[in-house]
């Protein structure tokens, strides 16, 4: 299982040197972009399923490039 945790920085070490300690877990520490990144692709999985749900409704393809 993975887990995305977010952790304030003043919090992060300690709880990091705690997790390293366990045989069983194993830790990687992403940049601020990288977890901006994973952020919004979540967010979008989530608007995705929402749309197949029929809970919200999708944009145009041509109105979303116009935007651009």
């Amino acid at each position: 299982m993975r887990v995305l945790l977010d952790i304030k920085d003043n919090k992060a070490q300690s709880l990091l040197d705690v997790l390293k300690g366990l045989p069983y877990v194993k830790t990687k520490t992403l940049s601020n972009y990288q977890a901006e990144a994973i952020e919004q692709m979540k967010e979008a999985i989530d608007e995705l399923h929402l749309v197949k749900t029929g809970k919200l409704k999708a944009r145009n393809a041509s109105d979303l490039l116009n935007e651009l």
